[in-house]
């Protein structure tokens, strides 16, 4: 259940209505507006909904009391009307200004990984993107360089001050990973992996969860609930293309998941037409597709010699390429009222 305060409630008023909702036995979060402070209460039965919240409204300083029947609670819009806003480094995620975090797939090594930095720097992206724990169908692929390269990354970020993004992949790496990197990846073959997201909820590091390449948005958002459960809001959700029967693309981007998402939860929507679509000449079009859809972040992977790539190259711009398509985005962005 959600239940919104007057905006005359006082801090007391608050509390006294925490004491009243734990000893109850719900799990209780707070969100606080500008205007509103919205509590939410977890763990209420459904049958029960409409009598606790007759006497729910009887506090003087309760203005409304909106039950929730999705599945997922804490990530739902009704919990937090407004538009999450996630600050990494400076940079605000969920506002008018589009994000962009990129870099190549993996790091390969310190100079490659600090050249692209600045390149995608010089072209005007935010955050730096690299794989230093590489999740692959096969065992024998390039599978990353583990802690070598989040110092490698640590490196490019004092070098450029970008922010980066790296995967965690095992619940065992999330205190290591979270040492180094600024925002913690969720990929999509861990999307249920409950307990690596009970892990990753723990803690208060910045999160972005890719969609399961077989999940639906329901269960999507009750992935990212297990993480809000936890207590950690820092959440981005990031569409990277489902399976289909198409064989064409790596993946079929949905774009239809972004605006749809903007109408279910508070938290910023990230784009990854790089393994949508698993061609390069296709992440352009899909990239702009996505700025117009309403995606708050875009994920490119570029690297400087993508023939030459350890993994990902055929879905690598060259930062040349990458340069062009900041100023398509930016185009794309004026477009509906944005800014890259």
């Amino acid at each position: 259940m959600i239940i919104l305060l007057t905006p005359a409630a006082t801090e007391g008023d608050l509390q006294e209505l925490v004491q009243n909702l734990e000893d109850r036995g719900y799990g209780v979060h707070i969100s606080k507006g500008v205007e509103k402070t919205i509590v939410g209460a977890i763990g209420a039965p459904d049958q029960d909904k409409a009598i606790i919240a007759e006497q729910l409204s009887s506090f003087d300083y309760v203005e409304r009391v909106i039950p929730i029947l999705k599945p997922y609670k804490i990530v739902s819009r009704e919990f937090h009307p407004d538009k999450s806003i996630i600050r990494v480094g400076g940079v605000d995620i969920g506002g008018q200004k589009i994000v962009v975090m990129a870099g190549p797939c993996s790091v390969e090594s310190e100079e490659q990984t600090i050249e692209t930095a600045k390149a995608v720097k010089a072209a005007g992206a935010s955050i730096l993107r690299g794989g230093a724990f590489k999740p692959s169908t096969s065992p024998y692929s390039f599978h990353g360089l583990g802690e070598d390269a989040l110092k490698i990354l640590a490196a490019a970020r004092e070098v450029t001050g970008l922010p980066f993004i790296t995967e965690v992949m095992d619940t065992r790496d999330v205190e290591l990973v979270s040492e180094y990197a600024d925002i913690l990846q969720v990929g999509t073959r861990n999307m249920t992996n409950f307990s690596l997201l009970r892990e990753i909820g723990n803690s208060n590091k910045p999160v972005m969860l890719k969609r399961g390449m077989a999940s639906t948005i329901e269960e999507w958002l009750q992935a990212a609930e297990y993480i809000a459960n936890r207590g950690n809001y820092n959440i981005m959700l990031c569409e990277r293309g489902i399976r289909t029967f198409e064989t064409f693309t790596r993946n079929t981007f949905d774009v239809s998941a972004i605006p749809a998402l903007f109408g279910l939860t508070h938290l910023p929507i990230v784009a990854d037409p790089s393994h949508g679509t698993g061609r390069v000449h296709l992440v352009p079009p899909v990239a702009r597709a996505a700025v117009v859809a309403g995606a708050d972040v875009l994920m490119v992977e570029v690297h400087p010699c993508p023939e030459k790539a350890l993994k990902d190259g055929a879905q690598s711009l060259t930062p040349d390429m990458f340069s062009t398509l900041m100023t398509e985005i930016g185009l794309c962005a004026r477009a509906v009222g944005r800014f890259v």
